[in-house]
C-alpha cells in the first residue's frame, strides 16, 4: 500500500501532477525529496540509473519545471509547465544507434529537486535501491518544433549533455488492448552524435554528479575528486612536472599522404573521408589544449571551439586530425578561412592517436591507435568529432564521396605503425574528373628519356582543339614505351593551334593514340587543371597497360586444396584467404601477444595439437619473445605481429589463435581479463546469453565495462578490458573471487569448479584463464570444429537475439568484416579502465 507523509511548507504547495509522486513514497523512510511546486529553468533534463527491482535506467527531462518518474531508464522533460518534470522508464538504457528503437514507459511527474537526488531508497519502499545520477543538462525542441507536441505523442529534440548530445526522438505508442500505461518508444536521429549500440551503457559507468560506480552509492562511500575520477576510468598517471601538474605532449612531426590515382584494394587497408581543412595536431592535458599546425606552429587562438572542447578531455593526448568548417552539411575551406579570421565555428575530425597518459602509441597499428582514440573520444563535445573509416570498400567509398562533392579518400594500412613524414602507409586518391583526349604531341625533356610532357587535344567542329597538356601519372617504363608509340606517329605540321609559349620545342604526331585522362576542373579557356595520366584507352588501336592485383600478403600457401574441414569442403587455402582478409580486424586484438596456435596439419579431422613454443619451423615471419617459467628456465613462446605472420602460421597447420591475457611488451601485467561462461551439456543456449548478461551487469556495479564474443564453441565470452597495471597474481584473486561469489550467491545456476561432477545442469565461470600462461581464443579466430566456426565479438543488444555461440563461420567473412565495422561494435573490446579496490 503506498503511504503519505508529507512535511508542512508555508511558501510551496504541493503541484497537482506530483499527487502519484508524493503517494507512492513514505518520506519519512525514504531520502528523496518530496514533490512542491517550485521554479525550473525551462529545459532541464537529467537521467537517472536506478537499481531497484532490477537494473533500470531512470531518464529524465524538464518541462515547465515537471519532472515525470518511471521505474526504469526515464528521461524527464522540463518545460516549467506546473513546475514538475515528465519522466519514462527505458529499461535497456538510451543507444547512440538510430536503428535501435528503445521502450520507453512513461511514469509519474517527479519534483524538480529530485534532478540532483542521488542515493539509496531503503528496502519496501516504492522503487527500493539504489539511484545514481547518470547524466545531466538541457534540452530545446528541434526547429520548427515545440515543447507542446508531447501532447501530440511526437517529440522531436537537441540534448546538451555530458554523455547524451545531439537529436533524439520520444514517440508514443498505440496503446493494445486494455493496457493502461504510456508506452513510447526513444531513438537517436542519426547525426554526428550518433554511434555503437551500447556505447553509451558500456562506457558511462559512473555519476556524472560524484565519480562514484552503483556499488560504491550503495556502500554510501564519499564522492570522489576529479583525480579519482580519472583513476576511476582506468587511464594511466600521465607525466607531471615538478609542481604535480601534467605536462602537454610535445609536438611531432605529423605522418603525411602520398597521391596516387587510384584507391588501394583487399582488406589491409582502411579508408577514410579525406576533408577539405586544416591538419593539426591536439595536445591535451588537465584541463588545458594546444593546437599545431603540420609544421608546428601554435594555432591555439586561432580555434577556439576546438581547443575548449579538446581541454575537456580527461588525461593527456596528442591526436592527429583536421580542423574543418561545414556549409551546407559538407566541409568547406571557404568557409574554414573566414571562420579563421572572424571567429566562426570550427571542428576537428580527429583519426589518430599517437600519445595517450605518456604511453606512445605510434607503435601500434592504425586500426589499434583509432580504437583507442575511438573510446577516448566517446563522451567528447560536439566539436571534436571521431572520423570513421571503412574497410576494404574505398572504391565505393571514393565513388560516394565524388558523387557528393567531397575532396576524396585517404587509405592507410591497417596493420601499420605511425610514421612522421611523407610515407605509402598512407595515400590520397582526390575526386577528380576523367575524360579521353587524344595525343597530338609531346615536348622534350632535358633531365630524363622519354618525354616532358603530353600535349591533348579534344575533337571539335573544324579539327582538334588544343586541351592542355599532361606530365605526370608515368613511370620511366610506360614513358619510354610510349615515347617509342609516339615517334611513330611523328608529323612535321601542328596538329593543334597552340598558344606559342605552352608549346615551344613540341613534337607533333597524327591522333591515332587516346590517352585517359585525370583531372581537377577545366580553365574557362577550356584547358586541363591538374591533369594526370592514367593510361592509353583502349581506343584507336591503343592498348591500356597491363597491370597484376596486389597481394594482401607475401607467404606462399601450398598445398591450397588440402581439404581442413571434410564436412564443409573448406580448404587450407580457404582457411587461410579469411585470415587474409579478416586479420585487420584480427590483429589489433592479437598483436604481440604470446600465442598458442591448434595445429592440425593433416585437416581438423585428424590429429591437433597446442603449440606455444617454437622450435625454428616457422620462419622469420613469426616473431619470438623469451619468457620465464616459474622456475627461471626461459623459452620462447610464439606472437605475430602482421598479416604474414598470421598466414605464416596457416601454412604450418594452424587452425586457432589463442592468446595471454598480457602483450610481450608488458608479459607480467595483463590488459584484459576473460571470464569463459561454460554450460554443461544440455543447458539451452538462452541460459548461457542469460548468464552473461548478468556478469555484465554485476561487473558494472563495480565499474568494470565488459564485451561479450560468441566463443565458436558452446559457450560465451565476457571480455574485460585492463590498462596494464595490476600484475598477475592480483588478476587471478580478483578473477577468481569474482567467479566464486557468483557461484556462492546462485548455486544453483553457476560453479567456479573445473570438476565435471559438480557442473551438472549449471554453467561454470572459467575464471582459471587468469593466470600467467593461460590463454583464451583470439576475437576472428576460426574454430577447429565443424564448419568452421568464428569466435565473433557482438554487441550486449545483439546477443539477445543470437541462438547459438557459433553464429558465423569461416564462410561469413564478407559479413564479420563489415560487422567490424558496423556501429554495433564501435569501440568494442576497448575501455581503458583498471581492477575496483574491492
Amino acid at each position: 500500500m503506498w503511504r503519505r507523509n508529507v512535511p508542512k511548507r508555508a511558501a510551496k504547495a504541493e503541484a497537482p501532477l506530483l499527487a502519484t509522486y508524493n503517494a507512492k513514497r513514505d518520506f519519512a523512510r525514504t531520502a528523496e525529496p518530496a514533490g512542491t511546486l517550485e521554479p525550473g529553468h525551462g529545459n532541464l533534463f537529467m537521467v537517472q540509473k536506478h537499481d531497484a527491482t532490477r537494473l533500470h535506467w531512470d531518464f529524465r527531462l524538464e518541462m515547465d519545471g515537471v519532472k515525470h518518474d518511471a521505474t526504469r531508464l526515464h528521461w524527464d522533460f522540463r518545460l516549467e509547465m506546473d513546475g514538475v518534470l515528465k519522466s519514462w522508464a527505458v529499461t535497456r538504457g538510451p543507444s547512440l544507434d538510430p536503428a535501435e528503437k528503445r521502450l520507453a514507459v512513461r511514469t509519474e511527474d517527479h519534483p524538480l529537486s529530485y534532478a540532483t537526488f542521488e542515493g539509496t531508497i531503503p528496502a519496501g519502499e516504492y522503487g527500493g535501491g539504489t539511484v545514481m545520477l547518470w547524466d545531466r543538462g538541457t534540452w530545446s525542441p528541434v526547429a520548427g518544433k515545440s515543447a507542446s507536441d508531447i501532447d501530440a505523442g511526437h517529440l522531436h529534440f537537441v540534448l546538451h549533455g555530458e554523455r547524451m548530445r545531439g537529436e533524439w526522438m520520444l514517440i508514443r505508442l498505440k496503446p493494445r488492448g486494455k493496457e493502461r500505461r504510456e508506452n513510447w518508444l526513444l531513438r537517436k536521429v542519426r547525426d554526428a552524435e550518433a554511434g555503437g549500440t551500447d556505447v553509451l551503457v558500456k562506457e558511462a559507468l559512473t555519476s556524472v554528479a560524484t565519480g562514484r560506480t552503483m556499488a560504491e552509492i550503495a556502500d554510501g562511500r564519499p564522492a570522489r575528486s576529479s583525480k579519482r575520477k580519472v583513476a576511476a576510468a582506468g587511464r594511466a598517471s600521465p607525466p607531471r612536472t615538478r609542481r604535480g601538474k601534467p605536462t602537454l605532449p610535445a609536438f611531432r612531426k605529423p605522418q603525411l599522404c602520398t597521391l596516387q590515382d587510384t584507391v588501394p584494394t583487399g582488406t589491409a587497408w582502411l579508408h577514410e573521408i579525406k576533408f577539405d581543412g586544416y591538419r593539426v595536431l591536439v595536445a591535451i592535458a588537465d584541463g588545458r589544449a594546444r593546437i599545431f599546425t603540420r609544421t608546428g606552429l601554435d594555432w591555439t587562438d586561432k580555434f577556439p571551439d576546438i581547443a575548449h572542447a579538446a581541454a575537456r578531455l580527461t588525461g593527456t593526448a596528442l591526436i592527429d586530425g583536421e580542423a574543418v568548417a561545414f556549409k551546407d552539411g559538407r566541409p568547406d575551406f571557404s568557409t574554414l578561412k573566414n571562420a579563421i579570421g572572424e571567429g566562426g565555428e570550427t571542428v576537428l575530425m580527429a583519426f589518430d592517436l599517437l600519445e595517450q597518459d605518456g604511453e606512445d602509441l605510434t607503435a601500434l597499428p592504425t586500426l589499434e591507435r583509432k580504437e583507442r582514440l575511438r573510446s577516448l573520444l566517446a563522451d567528447a563535445p560536439a566539436d571534436i568529432r571521431f572520423s570513421e573509416h571503412v574497410i576494404g570498400q574505398g572504391e565505393a567509398l571514393l565513388d560516394q564521396m565524388c558523387r557528393d562533392g567531397l575532396e576524396g579518400v585517404v587509405s592507410k594500412r591497417a596493420d601499420a605503425p605511425y610514421r612522421s613524414g611523407r610515407t605509402r602507409a598512407w595515400v590520397k586518391v582526390k575526386c577528380v574528373k576523367r575524360d579521353a583526349y587524344a595525343i597530338v604531341g609531346w615536348l622534350p625533356s632535358d633531365k630524363r628519356r622519354g618525354f616532358k610532357s603530353l600535349l591533348l587535344g579534344r575533337e571539335g567542329p573544324d579539327g582538334y582543339v588544343f586541351a592542355g597538356k599532361v606530365g605526370t601519372g608515368f613511370d620511366l617504363a610506360t614513358m619510354e614505351a610510349l615515347r617509342l608509340k609516339l615517334e611513330r606517329l611523328e608529323r612535321k605540321t601542328p596538329t593543334v593551334v597552340a598558344p606559342r609559349a605552352a608549346v615551344k620545342g613540341a613534337h607533333w604526331v597524327t591522333p591515332s593514340l587516346s590517352a585517359d585522362i585525370a583531372y581537377a576542373e577545366m580553365t574557362p579557356d577550356g584547358l586541363l587543371r591538374h591533369a594526370s595520366f592514367i593510361g592509353l584507352t583502349g581506343r584507336r588501336g591503343a592498348t591500356a597497360p597491363d597491370s597484376s592485383p596486389t597481394s594482401e600478403t607475401g607467404v606462399a600457401i601450398t598445398h591450397r586444396g588440402r581439404v581442413v574441414f571434410p564436412e564443409a569442403g573448406i580448404s587450407k587455402g580457404d582457411l587461410a584467404d579469411y585470415y587474409a582478409t579478416i586479420a585487420p580486424v584480427m590483429l589489433p586484438f592479437m598483436r604481440a601477444r604470446p600465442v598458442s596456435l591448434v595445429r592440425c596439419p593433416q585437416g581438423r579431422g585428424r590429429k591437433c595439437f597446442f603449440q606455444k613454443h617454437d622450435a625454428g619451423s616457422f620462419g622469420d615471419h613469426v616473431r619470438r619473445v623469451s619468457i620465464q617459467d616459474k622456475d627461471g628456465d626461459a623459452d620462447d613462446y610464439l606472437y605475430v605481429g602482421d598479416i604474414d605472420g598470421v598466414i605464416a602460421c596457416v601454412q604450418m597447420g594452424a587452425i586457432e589463435f589463442h592468446g595471454w591475457g598480457s602483450r610481450v611488451s608488458e608479459v607480467e601485467t595483463p590488459d584484459r581479463m576473460v571470464f569463459d561462461l561454460d554450460p554443461d551439456e544440455g543447458l539451452a543456449f538462452t541460459e548461457t546469453r542469460r548468464a552473461a548478461e548478468y556478469l555484465k551487469e554485476q561487473l558494472a556495479e563495480l565499474g568494470l565495462t565488459s564485451f561479450p564474443m560468441l566463443s565458436g564453441g558452446k559457450g560465451i565470452h565476457v571480455i574485460v578490458p585492463l590498462t596494464p597495471k595490476a600484475a598477475w597474481p592480483e588478476v587471478k584473486s580478483f578473477a577468481e573471487r569474482f567467479a566464486k561469489a557468483l557461484a556462492a550467491a546462485d548455486p544453483e545456476r553457476f560453479v567456479a569448479s573445473m570438476a565435471k561432477s559438480k557442473r551438472s545442469g549449471r554453467i561454470f565461470v572459467d575464471w582459471l584463464r587468469n593466470q600467467r600462461g593461460s590463454t583464451a581464443v583470439m576475437p576472428y579466430s576460426v574454430r577447429a570444429r565443424d564448419n568452421a566456426p568464428v569466435a565473433a565479438p557482438v554487441s550486449w543488444t545483439e546477443l539477445r537475439e543470437i541462438e547459438t555461440a557459433g553464429a558465423w563461420t569461416l564462410c561469413d567473412t564478407d559479413m564479420l568484416l563489415r560487422r567490424a565495422a558496423s556501429a554495433a561494435l564501435a569501440g568494442w573490446g576497448m575501455a581503458r579502465q583498471t581492477l575496483p579496490d574491492v
